[in-house]
């Protein structure tokens, strides 16, 4: 990952619910992810996203958070998403996995 985001936030409010969606990411958690933007996206997730600090286009300086998405039927298929654009996380799998 680089350094750069598409969309850093700097609000108190918006960090806790980024901060907030780390915790509904497990490694090896199966999830479905629903977007901002109506779609959604599903996979197992390879390592607990951590929230970090980012500048988008314009040099702003702010936190945002990125969770890779696998999936064990189709090794070489893997999603990356951008935290702030997640609306609601699903689990499929009905225990929270075990980590690395």
């Amino acid at each position: 990952m680089g350094r750069n985001a598409p969309c850093v936030l700097v609000a108190e409010d918006a960090i806790d619910r980024l901060e907030a969606l780390v915790h509904q990411l497990p490694a090896n958690g199966h999830v479905v992810l629903l977007l901002n933007d109506g779609s959604s996206c599903d996979g197992v997730v390879s390592v607990r996203p951590s929230v970090q600090v980012f500048r988008d286009a314009q040099g702003r300086e702010g936190i945002n958070a990125e969770v890779q998405l696998e999936r064990p039927d189709a090794p070489a298929w893997h999603q990356r998403v951008w935290l702030d654009r997640i609306r609601r996380v699903e689990h499929v799998d009905s225990i929270m996995a075990s980590e690395n």
